[in-house]
Formats: structure tokens, sequence, C-alpha cells
């Protein structure tokens, strides 16, 4: 997996916040989506890749510049003099483990207090490993966590909408903090709505059993529960597996496909293949 200093940022390009809307309420985490129109000339920008937010950084830190990257969120539009795109960023702070100090998070609260008409520069476009299959009839696994739903919603909606008549199936497995935190999935904004009605698409819930405390989100328990055809799937030669959301999402998955493969051994053995194989791919924020 690439790390953030290998993106180039000598390609910078100039965006407008064309609009930022919040998608949850004021007692929850600040998700929002943001949608910039993109000055990109004759750079294309395209379903499933990435671009990168440039910004001051914090001196104090030593950072004159600081450089996050966002998966779209939706298919790019094309307008006059480039591109808009949406992104999906949810506002972080940070504790200093020793001084127990809260500190913002340098690019997450910038995006968030943009309002319509501010400028930035973005960098990129960059690609991401979710590659849709040549084979219409691989199975593709798909497991988000937080704001690790935005490149699967593009890359579903790119799938029924462009690839057409995909025979394979899709399970979609996403965890939030609550239900009102299933960006894109609640009442308000439930875009794989569209898809229920697609024989091979399905998606599935988890969310912490009490979202105002600390305990952890049940997305391991979501994917245990429907084992039977998630290894079905995995015994399948072109199933592949894509992963995308916060640093924790890794052990809650070693647990999951440790108990529904029978062993750890036996997961770090099939994962090991698959990572060699180009069938799991993730991206961990």
């Amino acid at each position: 997996m690439a790390r953030l200093a290998d993106y180039n940022t000598d390609v910078q390009l100039k965006a407008t916040v064309k609009k930022n809307t919040r998608h949850t309420p004021p007692d929850v985490d600040d998700i929002r989506e943001i949608i910039l129109d993109i000055e990109s000339g004759d750079v294309a920008i395209q379903p499933g890749q990435s671009i990168g937010v440039l910004m001051k950084g914090d001196n104090d830190f030593g950072a004159h510049w600081h450089h996050r990257l966002y998966s779209i969120a939706d298919l790019p539009k094309k307008i006059a003099n480039g591109y808009q795109v949406k992104i999906l960023v949810k506002r972080c702070f940070y504790v200093d483990e020793f001084s127990g100090e809260r500190f913002k998070g340098i690019a997450s609260n910038y995006l968030c207090d943009l309002k319509a008409g501010d400028h930035l520069i973005v960098t990129g476009p960059f690609g991401l490993p979710f590659e849709v299959p040549d084979d219409k009839t691989s199975d593709l696994i798909l497991i988000g966590l937080g704001t690790g739903i935005a490149p699967f919603r593009a890359f579903v909606k790119h799938i029924y909408k462009n690839v057409k008549n995909w025979k394979g199936r899709i399970r979609l497995f996403y965890g939030a903090r609550s239900g009102l935190e299933m960006v894109y999935m609640n009442n308000k904004k439930n875009d794989f709505a569209n898809y229920y009605d697609e024989e091979t698409f399905k998606a599935f819930e988890a969310l912490s059993p009490r979202p105002h405390w600390s305990d952890p989100i049940s997305l391991d328990y979501a994917l245990e529960q429907r084992s039977e055809e998630i290894i079905n799937m995995l015994n399948k030669p072109n199933t592949r597996i894509y992963v995308a959301g916060y640093e924790k999402i890794e052990d809650m998955l070693d647990k999951a496909f440790a108990t529904i493969l029978g062993s750890e051994d036996e997961w770090k053995r099939r994962k090991a293949e698959w990572l060699a194989g180009g069938r799991w791919q993730e991206i961990i924020y």
C-alpha cells in the first residue's frame, strides 16, 4: 500500500467549493459531503480515483504544507473547465496521549469549515486499487468503515450505470457508530437503495450496540452472520475483496475472517494468497 508521501504534489489544480453539506445531526460526529468544481483543463478525472488537498500546515509541528487524500464519492461530472466531484469528510480531532490536550485535525477541519465560493488547491487525480474486473461474473466483497463508504459509492454506481450486465454478486458491508452516521445509507441520502432491485447486489449495515458510548462497531459480527455465503464467494477464483476505512478496521477483519475460515493461521495464509494475486485491496486512513 502506497504511503501519502509517495504521492506527487507537483500537479496542483484550482478548485472552488460549490456546496458544503452536513449529513449528520449536531450531537454526533460532523460528516460532510463537499462538492468541488476543479479546473483540471486536459486532465481527466475518472470514477474510482482520489484527489489530494493541499493546505498550509501548522509550523508548531514543523509542517509548512499539509497534504491529505480523499476518495471521490460519486461519478465525476464534466463541467466547462474541468470536473465537478464530491468528497466525504469527517471532522477529526486528536488527543495527545501524554498531555491529554485535544487538537483539531488539520485537513478535515479545514475542509469542513469551507463555504460555497471558497477556493482551495487540489492535487492528482490519483488512481485507487479498486478496479472493476474484466470478468463480469466476479464476486465482489466490499467492506467499509466510517467514511470508507465514499469510494464504494462511486464504485457501485459505476458498475450498474456504466459497466452494465454485471453477473457477479456484490456484497457491501458497512459499519458506523449509529444509523445517523450511515452516510449515503440513511433515509436522507440512501443512494444504495437505487441498487436493491439488482439481483446481484445486497448491502448489510453494522452499528455500535451503544452509539453514544465507545463500544466497537459490530462489523465483524455482520460478516460472521453471513459466513456461509462469504466462504462460498471466497472459494471462487475470481472473487475480489476491497476494504476501506479507519485503522481499527484491520483488527475487526482479523477477528471476523479468522472465525469464518476456522483459524487465525488459515486466515493469514488465505490473505497472503489474495494479496499476492491482487484479489485483496485496501485503503486504510
